[in-house]
């Protein structure tokens, strides 16, 4: 029983959870073992389509004129086309994490859209871009990802460097840069946000969505920066960024927030392992599959207090439940219902530090509809929550049209026959032991045990007891 919460423990950390067939061919194999061949599904990277190709501002300009005046009704329209787009790739990408194919890559880019967190409601290209270069370099070189997103039109334009010139620099990219993605508070001055700011001059990008470094308007001066002088440009701050250990540290530690614990008390033992952990990030060359794979074949990773004591994110909770039953919504809007009302939006970070998580996704609220949510994805049951309001015009539509459209398809016969051969007696334990990171404990199985007293056929009982499982808060925990 051990090895199988292991094993669930690696396949909701690492990914969205695993199917009884994951699991079952995961059973015999050593944690190695299944942490390479995690590293093996992840390997092709398949890009995100829903643009024409990753040209990000192609069209933007075309049609947007008339008699050499802006047609207003012609942008609100191209506006809300991209909008609508961007939804689609939402749920696109929602798909690919529910599949399980590529679980790795996947998970690592949600992390990564939540430590670059950016947001462009009104051009799908760029967001598309940016997208696919976050899965592109998920497991690949941080330094790599780092200057990949630095320069994509997406973040260029949320950090306005796009308006950063000679003579007039805007600090909003310079600052997030350190802060944010590499060294974190206090360990730079003003002084250097300052001088990386005349760096950064001139990074831009063109109609066509092509990063450009406009030299004319570049501040061509010497600049100190961290101490070192010299005539500075951006590739030159982000290689004087990534020289400093504290860059390995900040990133490290985020990363052993999310896939450990996010509660890091004043406890000597997850200080050394983060030090441990940065000084070989910081070794490798900044390696993110290298970091990955110790974090995950280390013992302490299975430590019995790491497990099922992380609360899944919403994502992470409709992805899981969609790929455990193999779950295929008919229409779009459940799944960005769903991610409205629990308060996490791919595509739609609340600001530049991204979603805060941990105990942060639990309110009142939100509890209770993550209880009713497999109520409502396998019974259809009546939505009553409201989603948050995250400033869409389509979100009150969206309320209305979810109780019709809240139709989907579960793929019970494939994960009824993974469980044919448990007797009676053990059902209960069996469906709650893939279900749920713990055992379940005497209370909760006389609960489940409970709700099941009137059905005959087994299959009802398979999806009556799913269901119950499904709908305990241990459920809401990895």
């Amino acid at each position: 029983m051990k090895e199988q919460v292991n094993k669930q423990h690696l396949f909701w950390r690492a990914g969205f959870g695993a199917n009884p067939h994951q699991l079952r061919e995961a059973e015999h194999q050593s944690v190695r073992k299944v942490v390479r061949a995690l590293f093996t599904d992840s390997r092709d990277f398949v890009p995100l389509t829903v643009a024409d190709g990753d040209q990000p501002a192609k069209k933007e300009l075309k049609g947007l004129f008339k008699e050499g005046k802006l047609d207003r009704d012609t942008l609100k329209d191209r506006i809300r086309e991209n909008r609508e787009s961007i939804r689609d790739l939402n749920v696109q990408w929602m798909q690919q994490m529910a599949s399980g194919r590529g679980a790795l890559r996947e998970k690592m880019a949600l992390f990564w859209h939540g430590h670059f967190a950016c947001r462009n409601q009104n051009n799908v290209g760029m967001v598309q871009q940016y997208v696919n270069l976050l899965r592109e370099h998920a497991l690949g070189n941080f330094g790599d990802l780092l200057m990949a997103v630095s320069k994509s039109p997406a973040m260029l334009q949320f950090l306005n460097n796009q308006q950063n010139r000679k003579n007039a620099p805007n600090e909003n990219f310079a600052r997030e840069v350190m802060e944010l993605f590499t060294l974190g508070r206090a360990n730079y001055t003003e002084h250097d946000i300052k001088e990386a700011a005349r760096a950064f001059t001139g990074w831009g990008f063109n109609p066509q969505g092509e990063f450009v470094f406009r030299r004319n308007v570049h501040d061509e001066g010497e600049k100190t920066v961290f101490g070192k002088a010299g005539a500075f440009q951006g590739e030159d701050i982000i290689r004087l960024l990534l020289e400093r250990k504290e860059t390995a540290t900040f990133v490290t530690t985020k990363l052993y927030r999310f896939l450990v614990t996010d509660e890091i008390t004043d406890n000597l033992t997850d200080h050394q392992r983060i030090t441990q952990l940065s000084d070989q990030f910081y070794r490798s060359n900044y390696d993110i599959a290298n970091l990955l794979e110790t974090i995950f074949t280390s013992d302490w990773f299975y430590d019995p207090k790491y497990v099922g004591a992380r609360i899944k994110s919403p994502v992470e909770l409709l992805a899981g439940m969609q790929h455990s039953l193999g779950i295929q919504f008919e229409q779009k809007q459940p799944v960005l219902y769903v991610q409205r009302t629990l308060g996490q939006v791919l595509l739609y970070p609340p600001n530049v530090a991204g979603w805060p998580g941990g105990r942060n996704w639990i309110d009142s609220s939100s509890l209770l509809f993550r209880m009713k949510l497999p109520d409502l994805i396998l019974k259809a049951g009546e939505v009553t929550v409201k989603p948050k309001d995250d400033g869409d015009v389509n979100t009150e539509l969206l309320a209305r049209k979810v109780n019709r459209l809240f139709a989907s398809q579960v793929d019970w016969t494939n994960f009824e026959n993974a469980f044919r051969k448990v007797s009676e007696e053990r059902l209960v334990d069996e469906l709650a032991l893939y279900f749920l990171p713990q055992p379940l404990t005497a209370p909760q199985r006389t609960l489940l045990l409970s709700k099941v007293t009137k059905e005959r056929l087994r299959s009802e009982k398979i999806r009556n007891l799913t269901t119950a499982i499904l709908s305990l808060p241990e459920y809401q925990l990895c």
